[in-house]
């Protein structure tokens, strides 16, 4: 325990308030991301190879077999696709039982967004700060003024900045996947839902049988 207390002083007096801020959200941050790929990783996120099994299957008019893969899936979106293929609900009501299963995945989402645009700003504000630190250094040198005082302070003062841009960079990057397989996901979801609500593929070929006798000549 004194081991970390001398190290967080430490950093404290080389980096400010500032870096200890960018630390705490630092740690902050990896817990969510942490927490987000647990949730995926339970949920299901994109392992959806039964549900697509059963989707095909319901498409090409097999409503047991598609039933049974439904079965098998353990995708969060699973319960979602059972009510439409049972006929319990409407395309709307589909769409936003998924909807709010995709709200769920996307907890936390703005927090990374924040900690992304913030933590430079964070930076620059811990830049400013040991800048105005070095010159006021600098002034009370006087006119025994030493370059290294002013060299110090700044690489001191820089230092805030690397901290700020070293948790930006990660966090965006991390939050932009997760919003690409977020993205998916929706469109498997629209995919699926049309699918299972639409004519079935049977249904179509039978339609277009009777289309095409509606157009031979007597």
């Amino acid at each position: 325990m004194d081991a970390i207390t001398e190290a967080v002083r430490r950093i404290a007096d080389l980096g400010g308030p500032v870096v200890l801020i960018l630390i705490a959200i630092s740690i902050l941050t990896m817990a969510v991301i942490l927490y987000k790929l647990w949730q995926f990783s339970a949920a299901g996120v994109g392992r959806h190879t039964a549900l697509k099994a059963a989707v095909q299957a319901w498409d090409h008019g097999r409503k047991a077999q598609s039933k049974s893969e439904l079965g098998r899936s353990k995708s969060y979106l699973a319960p979602v696709l059972s009510l439409g293929i049972n006929d319990c609900a409407t395309t709307d009501r589909l769409e936003a039982e998924a909807e709010v299963r995709f709200l769920q995945l996307e907890r936390g989402f703005k927090l990374l967004d924040t900690v992304a645009q913030l933590a430079p700003l964070l930076g620059l504000f811990g830049t400013v700060l040991g800048m105005i630190s070095a010159f006021q250094a600098l002034q009370e040198a006087g006119s025994q003024v030493d370059p290294s005082i002013l060299a110090g302070g700044i690489w001191v003062a820089l230092l805030t900045t690397a901290a700020g841009l070293v948790v930006a960079m990660p966090t965006a990057a991390v939050l932009t996947w997760f919003e690409a397989r977020m993205e998916r996901e929706r469109v498997f979801a629209g995919q699926a839902i049309a699918t299972i609500h639409g004519p079935t593929h049977s249904a179509k070929a039978i339609q277009e049988e009777r289309t095409d006798a509606a157009f031979v000549p007597a």
